[in-house]
């Protein structure tokens, strides 16, 4: 195909505008995230949203902001135009939502925008149809702050309306759009209507009472406060607790600065803390806030401002990481109960942790009827020896890691284990209420510890509960040396590309902190020369091909210790008490104090929760007490 030769002429000013809102304005919801972050930059207090045919049809947001003034108007649709920056300092500090000043001029070269405004000086609005090509705004009515009218999104684009999905699913993203704003700013009331009828009202609120009006009350009671300050940087927020993980990822929320982002890095920080805790595929759900020094990030890496840049991102990695792992370590029982929790009315920014409940399932009525199944078994004869339950296997897999585990893990003798006595008397049981998990009082099916609180009954899982103890000990005790590195007698050699051989001469101290000898020997192939001694009889290549995934993406690897956790799990578990062992309530109550001494005992190593609490408003429904 031969192309015509044609002369260089500048573009007109209205296809520069429509090529710009190819990269700013992708569907309704792009145009109302544009038009709401303007009305948070203009201090308003409440926003109203009406939205028709799923914001296709039409999108008006009334704000009660500072306004624009009259002759300002034209300006505010020009392009290039903003209020927000003057210089390029002041761009690489930018403190507001917006400041390209591109997304009305890019708005009305695409759809019909009527804008009206008036200060809190002027006797009247006024208003300005951009459609109209107009040199002077006109007198209207009005009450102070701006509303902005915006019909027929893409009318006189055909090729970008037809890629725009149906009503429905236009309004869906909408909605999602402004929760991702909602959460951010409690202190701005927001009502939405869509096709006239009223959707959602949120009232000016704090961080708790907005998380829960749109993520709902059990994610709050199922969550945990996040609050670490260190320096010029801060994160705070709420974390769900592992046990409501879900499959879908759709309650993540990530915000820099309270601007909701993707960052892949960060992401990938919050995921490998959850890395000890999660159940399978799952999702983490969170609301998180990060705070640094506006000098030290870059929002202006894409128009729509989805995505930042850090000047030291691995320096952010870490501190995520550090701050979610902490705040996942509790031990079992450390947290208060439910009734705890400050209601959102009284609530500072931030609420304090919620109850370490594992599920917010009660008992049905059927549970209940089933309650007759549950044997309690008080055996006084049961072995008295706790240093048997940490029997390492008969037959591990891995040699070298056996002998590692074996030289780290801890003994016990009866003395360590804490025993209560073996009889329950009165006095005894109500020193139950002073202990996180209180006393044991028997044993259901060999599988289940039945423990007495002051909030009610607390159900074990003593295998589960029992595999995370010697996991976290194993853990510890390893972590405590270095770790022995193996040379490879024949190093593995796999073809790579430069890029990859980029990263391994950019990292070489990560790798050696990591255990992982990794060298070029060529343009394009690398040598593995050392590894890990625990992780010498795994898959090399796919080792070192992954801890490089990781070094790409986010700049960092976990992949060689979650590997090696994966070897000391496998170990806890073959280590654990077994199901139908039959335990003396002196074995018992030790295994419920390890767990409140445990970081992580909330849940054993696969992710699946070690305990559940039943309280005594759950247990009275039962019985239909207080009808």
């Amino acid at each position: 195909m031969t192309i015509e030769r044609r002369r260089i002429t500048p573009l007109p000013d209205r296809l520069i505008s429509q090529i710009a809102a190819g990269e700013v304005i992708e569907r309704p919801a792009s145009v109302l995230k544009e038009i709401l972050e303007n009305a948070i930059d203009a201090n308003a207090r409440a926003i109203e949203i009406r939205l028709e045919g799923g914001g296709i049809r039409r999108i008006m947001v009334s704000d009660d902001g500072h306004g624009i003034e009259a002759d300002e108007l034209a300006l505010a649709i020009t392009r290039h135009a903003t209020s927000k920056i003057r210089s390029l300092n002041e761009l690489e500090s930018a403190a507001t939502m917006g400041f390209r000043g591109e997304a009305l001029a890019s708005i009305a070269s695409v759809a019909k925008l009527r804008l009206v405004s008036r200060t809190e000086n002027s006797p009247h609005a006024w208003q300005l149809d951009a459609s109209q090509n107009p040199t002077e705004p006109q007198a209207a009515s009005g009450s102070h702050g701006t509303t902005i009218d915006i019909r027929q999104l893409f009318g006189e684009v055909p090729a970008r309306r037809k890629f725009l999905r149906t009503e429905n699913t236009e309004y869906a993203h909408c909605l999602k759009a402004l929760e991702r704003i909602a959460l951010a700013h409690p202190h701005i009331a927001f009502r939405l209507f869509h096709n006239q009828t009223p959707q959602r009202h949120w009232p000016l609120s704090d961080t708790a009472g907005r998380c829960e009006a749109i993520l709902g009350r059990e994610f709050i009671d199922q969550s945990l406060a996040v609050d670490v300050h260190h320096d010029q940087i801060a994160l705070q927020g709420l974390i769900a607790r592992p046990a409501f993980a879900r499959a879908r990822n759709d309650k993540q929320f990530l915000y820099v600065n309270g601007r909701f982002v993707h960052d892949r890095s960060i992401a990938h920080a919050i995921r490998q803390a959850y890395a000890d805790v999660l159940h399978g595929d799952r999702q983490p759900a969170y609301v998180l806030f990060l705070t640094v020094n506006p000098s030290t990030l870059d929002v202006n890496v894409h128009p729509a401002k989805h995505e930042v840049r850090f000047r030291d991102g691995g320096a952010v990695y870490a501190f995520v990481l550090n701050a979610l792992q902490k705040t996942l370590a509790h031990a079992a029982g450390e947290v208060a109960g439910h009734e705890n929790l400050p209601q959102p009315t009284t609530t500072p920014p931030l609420p304090q942790p919620a109850s370490t409940t594992n599920t917010s399932l009660p008992p049905t009525a059927a549970a209940g009827r089933q309650q007759q199944h549950f044997q309690f078994q008080r055996h006084e004869q049961g072995s008295r020896n706790w240093r048997a339950l940490y029997e390492p296997p008969a037959a591990p897999a891995n040699r070298a890691l056996h002998d590692a585990a074996t030289a780290a893990a801890p003994t016990f003798s009866d003395s360590q284990a804490s025993p209560a006595p073996s009889s329950l008397a009165a006095n005894q049981l109500e020193s139950a209420d002073e202990l996180p998990l209180g006393l044991a009082i028997g044993q259901a099916h060999g599988v289940y510890i039945i423990a007495q609180n002051r909030h009610g009954l607390v159900i074990v899982d003593m295998h589960a509960a029992h595999e995370r103890i010697v996991y976290e000990r194993l853990k510890a005790a390893i972590n405590a040396e270095q770790l022995p590195q193996q040379e490879l007698l024949v190093p593995v050699v796999f073809a790579a590309t430069e890029a990859d051989v980029a990263l391994v001469e950019e990292h070489q101290t990560t790798l050696a902190a990591l255990g992982l000898q990794l060298q070029p020997v060529g343009p394009a192939s690398l040598a593995v020369r050392a590894v890990p001694t625990l992780l010498a009889d795994g898959d090399i290549e796919a080792l070192a091909r992954d801890v490089l995934a990781d070094l790409a993406a986010a700049g960092q690897s976990n992949r060689l210790e979650q590997q090696r956790n994966e070897l000391l799990a496998t170990m806890a578990c073959h280590s654990s008490v077994r199901a139908n062992r039959r335990l003396s309530l002196d074995e018992m109550n030790a295994l419920l104090r390890d767990m409140e001494q445990t970081e992580r005992a909330d849940q054993c190593n696969h992710g699946r929760p070690t305990w559940v609490q039943w309280t005594h408003k759950q247990l009275d429904k039962l019985f239909w007490r207080g009808e």
